[in-house]
C-alpha cells in the first residue's frame, strides 16, 4: 500500500509507477483503491464509473480499467453533499455529515466485494492499494474505510510518502508515524521523499537523521519530474502555471466552480504549441484562439456562476465575434438554448432555464445516467482522411438539436456543430490525435500559421511514454525490495 502525509503527497503518481515497475518483472499488479473522492472519472468496459487516477494505475499495470479497483467513489456536489457510487453505480447521495452513520457499512462491504472480483478476475496477482488523504486523521481514524483498515485487513506492506516540496518533510514523516496506533506502526515499511529538487547527496543527512529517528528506512527520494503527467486530482492541475515557449495558440478552459473530468484536456495540455489558460468566473476572458468549456458536475450551478459572474455573457460575446467554443458534455448543455430539470435533479422541481444559447440544443434531465465507452467516426472538422473518435459519455440529461444543425460524429446524438461553436458529450475527444490536430489547424488557419502534422497517434501512446519513463525514474531512485518480502 503506497500512503502519503498528505492530500497531494503524490500517492497516484507513485502507485502507478510501482504497477509499472512489477509489470516490467513480470507480475500482474491489481491497483486498488478502497475509496476515492473525485469528479475525475472514468467509465469502464462494463459502464461502471470509477476513479480516472485508477484507471491510469491500471493501464501502468496493462490492465483493462474496471470499477472493482475503485469500488467507492464520491462525487462532490457542492454543500457538503456528494453522490455516492458504489461498484461502478450511483446508489444515492449523501451529506457529509452523515456518510459515516449511512455509508460505512454498505461502503466496507462494496470494498470487500471488490476486492473479492478483482483478485477471481486475476488470480495470482499481487494487489497495490493506493490510500486516501493522510492515515492519521484522528477524528476519522475509526471510521478510515480505504487506508490503515484496509492495510491491516490485508496484512500490506506500507510506503509511506512525503512531498518535501511542500516544506516540512520531518514534521510530515515524524508527526504521521507519531499519530499511528501500535498495532499500525509496524505495516510501515518504508519511507519515500518525493518531488525533490537538486543534488541527492544533498539529502543524505536528513535521509541518516530519519532513519535513525524513526527506524524505518527511507526506501528512495524521487527527483522532481518535469514531465508532464495526467493530473492525479485538480490542486496539481491548477499548478501547472508555466509558460510554454514556442506556444503559437492561446486557449482559454472555464474553470467552472463544479469542474469534472479535466483529464479531457490533457492531450491538448502536451500540445507542445498550444497554451491552455485556465479562466475562473471573475476574470475577464480576453480574446483567445478558442475557447473550451470543459465537464460539469452541476450544470445549472455553474450556469448561474457564470452568468453572476459575468463571464456568461463575455464568452457570448466572443462567440458573436466569431471565437471558437467547443463544449464538452456539461459544458455542451450549458451552451445550449434550454435546460429542463422536471424532478429536480439540478435544481428546483420542475424547473425551466436558458441556457447561453450558442448552440440550438434542449437537454432535460433525468435520474438514469448515461455511462458507456463508444467511437465514431467524426463528421467535422472535415478532413481529407477519417478521425475516429473514442471516450465514454457521463451524464444525466438527454440532449437533442430544437433546429437543424450539423452533426460532429456519424453517432449523431455524440455532439453538434453550429458555424465556430461545437459541442460533444465524448469524453476523451481530444485523445483523437488526428481529429485534435484538425481541429487546432481551423485555429492555425485563422491565424495564417503553417498546419500540422494531423498524422498522429492516439494519446494513450504518448500516455505509455510517460508511464515509462515515470517507472524508469522509479526503479533508478527506489529500492523496492523491502515492500516486496512477505
Amino acid at each position: 500500500m503506497v500512503l502519503g502525509t498528505s492530500s497531494g503527497a503524490g500517492k497516484s503518481l507513485m502507485t502507478a509507477a510501482l504497477c509499472r515497475v512489477l509489470r516490467r518483472r513480470g507480475e500482474t499488479p491489481l491497483p486498488f483503491k478502497g475509496q476515492n473522492m473525485s469528479n475525475n472519472a472514468w467509465v469502464d468496459q462494463a459502464g461502471g464509473e470509477m476513479a480516472y487516477s485508477q484507471a491510469l494505475q491500471s493501464w501502468a499495470a496493462g490492465l483493462e480499467p474496471a470499477c472493482a479497483m475503485n469500488p467507492v467513489l464520491l462525487k462532490p456536489q457542492g454543500d457538503s453533499t456528494s453522490e455516492v457510487i458504489h461498484l461502478g453505480q450511483s446508489v444515492g447521495s449523501c451529506r457529509a455529515e452523515h456518510y459515516y452513520r449511512d455509508w460505512f457499512r454498505p461502503g466496507w462491504a462494496a470494498i470487500r466485494q471488490g476486492l473479492s472480483d478483482l483478485k477471481a478476475s486475476h488470480p495470482g496477482g499481487r494487489l497495490v492499494l493506493e490510500g486516501a488523504g493522510s492515515p492519521v486523521e484522528v477524528n476519522l481514524q475509526p471510521r478510515d474505510l480505504t487506508n490503515l483498515r484496509l492495510a491491516q485487513y490485508l496484512r500490506a506492506n506500507c510506503l509511506l510518502v512525503a512531498d518535501i516540496e511542500r516544506g516540512g518533510v520531518f514534521a510530515q514523516l515524524v508527526g504521521t508515524l507519531a499519530l499511528l496506533r501500535p498495532v499500525e506502526r509496524p505495516l510501515i515499511r518504508g519511507l519515500l521523499i518525493n518531488r525533490f529538487r537538486g543534488r541527492r547527496e544533498l539529502f543524505d543527512e536528513g535521509r541518516r537523521w530519519l532513519e535513525a529517528n524513526t527506524g524505518i528506512p527511507v526506501l528512495g527520494v524521487m527527483p522532481w519530474l518535469d514531465e508532464l503527467f495526467p493530473p492525479e486530482d485538480s490542486l496539481d492541475l491548477l499548478e501547472r502555471r508555466g509558460r510554454k515557449r514556442g506556444a503559437e495558440l492561446e486557449i482559454a478552459v472555464l474553470k467552472l466552480p463544479s469542474l469534472s473530468n479535466f483529464s479531457d484536456l490533457d492531450p491538448l495540455e502536451a500540445e507542445p504549441t498550444v497554451q491552455l489558460n485556465w479562466i475562473a468566473p471573475g476574470q475577464e476572458l480576453g480574446r483567445p484562439d478558442a475557447v473550451v468549456v470543459p465537464g460539469s458536475k452541476q450544470t445549472l450551478r455553474d450556469l448561474a456562476a457564470l452568468r453572476v459572474s459575468g463571464l456568461g455573457e463575455q464568452l457570448s460575446t466572443y462567440a458573436s465575434q466569431g471565437g471558437a467554443v467547443l463544449g464538452i458534455c456539461g459544458g455542451m448543455q450549458l451552451l445550449g438554448r434550454e435546460l429542463l430539470d422536471p424532478q429536480g435533479l439540478e435544481g428546483g422541481a420542475g424547473s425551466s432555464h436558458g441556457g447561453l444559447g450558442l448552440l440550438p440544443l434542449r437537454t432535460v434531465f433525468g435520474e438514469v445516467k448515461a455511462l458507456r465507452q463508444c467511437s465514431s467516426p467524426a463528421r467535422w472538422p472535415q478532413g481529407s482522411e477519417p478521425a475516429l473518435l473514442e471516450g465514454f459519455e457521463l451524464h444525466r440529461g438527454a440532449t437533442k438539436a430544437i433546429e437543424a444543425c450539423e452533426t460532429l460524429a456519424e453517432n449523431e446524438s455524440l455532439g453538434w456543430v453550429s458555424g465556430r461553436i461545437a459541442g460533444t458529450y465524448l469524453h476523451g475527444v481530444f485523445e483523437s490525435g488526428p481529429w485534435r490536430r484538425r481541429w487546432l489547424n481551423q485555429l492555425r488557419a485563422r491565424k495564417g500559421l503553417p498546419l500540422l502534422s494531423e498524422r498522429q497517434p492516439h494519446h494513450s501512446r504518448q500516455r505509455e511514454a510517460l508511464l515509462d519513463r515515470l517507472a524508469d525514474a522509479f526503479e533508478q531512485h527506489v529500492n523496492l525490495e523491502p515492500l516486496l518480502k512477505p
